[in-house]
């Protein structure tokens, strides 16, 4: 048997002593490499080259998954802007000598629910511009010489609070019409005709209304309110000449009107949610705010009908709020803030 030393002997002999340490060099070197390319850790620890990169750090680090705002977090993160008419203003609410100036024709209140809701978060600013009597065509044109409330809101707003629609269906007449029945006034069940012929109209401007502000305030939450009811529709319960059955009619239109500001604001809702649009529209649902509380129970959320004698009229604050009534509106608008669209917003923190 030949052994390794024979081998080395007859090398030797055939190609002499330098070839032999020549490829006796080479196994050594091949012998070393071998492992590094095969074994990529090895090549690593060695030359501290091929040490393969983390993936992150290859393409980049992974993006951080985003998390909507919490819906009072985005609505404090602006300005804060209070449209509408008497209902957002005060109307009926009134305690103060100020709030008695008959020269502030806009009768804004320090028991409107607006100091409710700017009280209770933190915003950048907050602004009072609701008007009493201010229709759809007010609020984006002015009322007593006073700007357009639309112009209050700007692209740093973040919250507006807003009810309207009332006066664009006609509210102080058709409840004149119920309460003084003058022989020329018309009866108070026979007005279902023209109010429809109004409502068709509001279908048509409060949507636009709505798109005008969030296009104005694209981060914006806009909450717009319905109406309270106003009659506990017991006989007797309000003592202003108001039957019963006048008083589920009025419900009812009342119930009507806030059926329409729901739809459109769900729908003006939608067309933002669809394009991915930072802010949002909400209905706050005030008609059984004041269940147990109407106008004429012992007590009153909603005044009860106040006449001029000497204008045979109903005077503003009839059928409006009282201070308890504000307070318990301002209650629905922090929690609709707190609570949000249902839906998640799209503001990222």
């Amino acid at each position: 048997m030949t052994g390794p030393g024979d081998w080395a002997h007859r090398a030797r002999e055939r190609f002499g002593e330098r070839a032999v340490t020549a490829v006796v060099l080479l196994a050594l070197v091949l012998a070393a490499i071998v492992p590094l390319a095969v074994f990529p850790a090895a090549r690593c620890a060695v030359f501290g080259a091929g040490c393969r990169a983390p993936l992150a750090s290859v393409h980049g680090d992974a993006p951080r998954a985003q998390k909507a705002l919490a819906p009072a977090v985005a609505a404090a993160s602006g300005g804060y802007a209070a449209l509408g008419d008497s209902y957002s203003a005060g109307v009926g609410a009134e305690t103060t000598v100020a709030d008695q100036n008959s020269l502030a024709r806009c009768h804004r209140t320090s028991n409107a629910y607006y100091h409710a809701v700017a009280g209770a978060f933190r915003f950048a600013s907050a602004g009072f511009f609701a008007c009493s009597g201010a229709t759809v065509r007010d609020v984006l044109h002015g009322r007593f010489g006073e700007p357009p409330q639309i112009d209050r809101v700007h692209a740093d707003t973040t919250l507006v609070t807003l009810s309207v629609g009332g006066n664009d269906i006609g509210f102080s007449r058709i409840i004149a019409a119920c309460v003084v029945k003058l022989p020329w006034s018309g009866s108070c069940t026979d007005q279902g005709g023209d109010i429809a012929k109004r409502m068709a109209t509001l279908r048509q401007t409060l949507p636009d209304l709505l798109d005008q502000i969030a296009r104005r305030a694209p981060r914006a939450r806009i909450l717009i309110m319905g109406y309270p009811r106003a009659f506990s529709e017991v006989n007797g319960a309000v003592g202003d000449n108001i039957s019963v059955s006048e008083q589920q009619w009025l419900n009812a239109e009342t119930h009507d009107l806030d059926a329409l500001i729901k739809q459109a604001a769900a729908e003006a809702d939608d067309r933002i949610d669809a394009a991915d649009g930072a802010g949002s529209v909400e209905y706050v649902d005030a008609y059984s705010a004041f269940a147990g509380h109407e106008a004429g129970s012992g007590d009153p959320y909603m005044n009860g009908l106040a006449v001029n004698l000497a204008a045979l009229e109903a005077e503003p604050r009839s059928f409006h709020p009282t201070v308890r009534g504000q307070q318990a509106l301002g209650a629905l608008f922090v929690d609709q803030v707190k609570k949000g669209p249902g839906r998640a917003l799209h503001q990222y923190g």
